[in-house]
Order: C-alpha cells, then sequence, then structure tokens
C-alpha cells in the first residue's frame, strides 16, 4: 500500500482556536481588567515611567517592604475571620438589637464606621455591605439600597482615617514619615469627630419604618479557630504599632494559616499588594523626573492638602499619598488631603469602586440614578471636611 505523503505545515493547516474559545478568552481578560481595574491602571503608569527611567538599582529603595508586610499581615488575618464568618456573626448581634429601618441603617453604618477602623475600609465594606443587602432585602426595603450602601461607603472611607491601619494610605505615610501614634490620633481626630456628626445626622432622616430581620441561619463560631485568628490579629496590629518587628509577621502568620485556613491566604487581595507595588514604582520614577518634582513641590508648597485631595479625584488616593511623599515633608496636611480626598468621584477610593460593584451587581440598570446620588453625597462632605479642615485644623 502506497502511503500518501504527508501535508507540509502551513497556517492554513494549523489548528485555530474556535469562536467559543476566543470568546471565553476575552470575557475573562475583561472580567480581570473590571475587577482589577486600579492595578491594571498602576501597572501602566510604572510601565510608561519604566520606560523614561530604565530599571536599576535604585528601583529596590522605592518599596516600603514594612508596609507591604503589614498589609498583607492584616489582610490575611481579616479573611481568615471572614471564612468563620466572625464580623458577620459580630455584625448580626449588633443589628438585631435594633427594630427600625432608621436604627438598623445607622448600626449598619456604625459598624462598617467602626470595622473600617479595625480591619480597613476596603475589607470592612467587603464584610458588612453584604450584611446590608441581606437586611434589606429580607425586610422588602430594597428602595433604600442605594442610600445605606452610599453611607456605608462613606463610613468606611472616613472612619478609616482615625487609625493608622484604617485606610491603606494611612499605614503607608505612618510608616513612610514614622509618626508617633499619639501624634497621628490627635492630627485625624477632629475630621473623624466631623465625619461622625455629618454622617450620624444624614442617616437620621432615613424614616423610623418597623423592620424585621429574619436570619436564614444560625451562625456558631469554632471557639479554638476565633481564639487563634483574634492572636494573630492582635499580632498583625501590633506589627503596625511597632512593638514587634514586622518580619515576624511573615515568620508566624502564613505558616500558621496554611495549616488553619489555606483559604484564607488564597483570599488576600493581592491586587491592592500589586497595586501598592505598581505605584511604589511609578512614584519613585516621577520623583527622579526634575521638571516633575519642580512642578509638585511647587503646587504642594501653596496648599498641600488642596492638591493632594484634588488628585485623589483623578488617580485615587492610595497613589495619591504615595506620589505626593516624594515631594513634600508637611505630612499633617497631606493625611488631611488623601482621608478626606477619599471622598469625592468613584475613583477616588478602591472602597468607593468596590460599593459601585457591590451595588450594580444587585442592581442592575439602576447605576445612573444611584452615581448621581453617591456624587451629590461625597462632593459634600468633601467640601465640608476640607473647609473644616482648613479653618480649625492647619
Amino acid at each position: 500500500m502506497q502511503m500518501s505523503a504527508p501535508r507540509p505545515f502551513s497556517p492554513k493547516n494549523s489548528p485555530s482556536p474556535s469562536p467559543s474559545h476566543a470568546a471565553g478568552f476575552f470575557r475573562t481578560v475583561l472580567a480581570f481588567l473590571k475587577s482589577n481595574t486600579v492595578f491594571c491602571i498602576a501597572l501602566l503608569a510604572a510601565v510608561i515611567t519604566g520606560i523614561l527611567i530604565p530599571p536599576d538599582a535604585a528601583y529596590l529603595s522605592y518599596f516600603d517592604f514594612k508596609t507591604l508586610t503589614c498589609l498583607f499581615c492584616v489582610l490575611a488575618v481579616v479573611c481568615a475571620l471572614r471564612n468563620i464568618r466572625f464580623f458577620t456573626f459580630l455584625a448580626r448581634k449588633i443589628v438585631a438589637r435594633f427594630t427600625t429601618l432608621r436604627s438598623a441603617s445607622i448600626a449598619l453604618v456604625t459598624v462598617t464606621f467602626v470595622g473600617s477602623m479595625l480591619i480597613a475600609n476596603d475589607m470592612a465594606l467587603l464584610t458588612f455591605l453584604p450584611l446590608g443587602y441581606l437586611v434589606l432585602t429580607e425586610t422588602h426595603k430594597e428602595r433604600h439600597m442605594a442610600f445605606v450602601f452610599i453611607m456605608q461607603n462613606i463610613a468606611a472611607n472616613l472612619g478609616g482615617m482615625l487609625t493608622p491601619f484604617g485606610n491603606p494610605q494611612n499605614l503607608y505615610l505612618y510608616s513612610k514619615f514614622n509618626i508617633p501614634t499619639g501624634e497621628f490620633t490627635a492630627i485625624m481626630a477632629p475630621p473623624f469627630a466631623a465625619a461622625i456628626v455629618m454622617i450620624l445626622g444624614i442617616c437620621m432622616l432615613l424614616p423610623a419604618e418597623p423592620l424585621t430581620v429574619t436570619e436564614n441561619d444560625e451562625i456558631h463560631l469554632p471557639a479554638r479557630l476565633t481564639a487563634l485568628y483574634l492572636v494573630l490579629f492582635t499580632l498583625s496590629i501590633a506589627i503596625v504599632f511597632r512593638t514587634i518587628p514586622y518580619p515576624t509577621g511573615l515568620i508566624v502568620i502564613p505558616p500558621i494559616l496554611l495549616f488553619a485556613d489555606r483559604d484564607a491566604l488564597k483570599k488576600v487581595d493581592y491586587g491592592l499588594l500589586g497595586t501598592f507595588c505598581a505605584f511604589f514604582v511609578f512614584s519613585g520614577n516621577m520623583s527622579r523626573i526634575p521638571a516633575v518634582r519642580s512642578v509638585f513641590s511647587a503646587l504642594l508648597e501653596k496648599n498641600t492638602m488642596l492638591v493632594s485631595a484634588l488628585s485623589c479625584q483623578c488617580i485615587s488616593n492610595v497613589p495619591t499619598a504615595i506620589l505626593m511623599s516624594q515631594f513634600t515633608e508637611n505630612y499633617k496636611a497631606l493625611l488631611y488631603g488623601v482621608n478626606i480626598g477619599g471622598a469625592g468621584t468613584l475613583i477616588a477610593s478602591l472602597a468607593s469602586l468596590i460599593t459601585f460593584r457591590e451595588y450594580s451587581r444587585h442592581n442592575p440598570g439602576k447605576t445612573g440614578a444611584y452615581i448621581l446620588k453617591f456624587s451629590v453625597f461625597n462632593f459634600s462632605f468633601l467640601v465640608i471636611l476640607l473647609l473644616f479642615c482648613q479653618f480649625f485644623c492647619l
């Protein structure tokens, strides 16, 4: 039998991906871009500035490894606590004590406010927004969801300003300028108090409609794991407050979670850590460009708080903190600017993007009205708190 010669390889003979595979790939890429928008922008900014300032040995000096370590430890332990539903259990106990829409909403906003001080603003929203959704849907009060979500978002952004680990930009500036803990708290206490008064005052506008919360399931916390994770959380906070050397966190926390809850390590927001790394590169490169250094130094000398707050509206508060810290030593005004500046546009804070994503997921087709209401409340807070700090704090 005569064998036919194999056909020579050519692009026409090669298998091509099916349309369904190509569509699936593009959907995956699109989903990644949507869920990691800030990281992608940060990475693009780092690459562009990397062309202007080619990589060299100085790049290593860009990274604040203490900030990255503290952030990783806190995020990892918080993920472990979320996995055993500790924060949901805690929040339910608080909310269950209130029986009207107004009081329950105030409880939700308050627990988000306090949560942001302890577990960072984005983690507080990821933890307590679902609880807000549950309370409103089970009691058929969905029409108030935009208002409650927006107030939870503002509470997370502004509640986190009081503690060094409440907002990621605080953790960075606290470490960057080696700010004493007492001084940090004293600096941020006045706008923090003003924010509390404003938030609670606005929440009082909600009607006192009767509210009955139906719990679908009862939560039983595993005693040993709860105790273990609370010890690890205490360790993380001790590292943030510089009472324990930060390498201890990497030596102790990941190995324990590897055995106790490997899933917690998988759920850490590595996109946020990557965003920090990318913006470290971006800001480090920008600080080495003479023209950029000259412009920012001149602007920040005139009004550090206002310039940083306005910058947040365009590039978000975390990259603003990293970038502006290269050109000014006025960390007090910078702290005010990057914390208050988290209010305003949707991109002023990663926490605001998280809230918008959660709301649009539950309310498709209603995002236009949400953005309008979001903008009214957030810009009101932005303007009032900036004026407050300008006249009473600086």
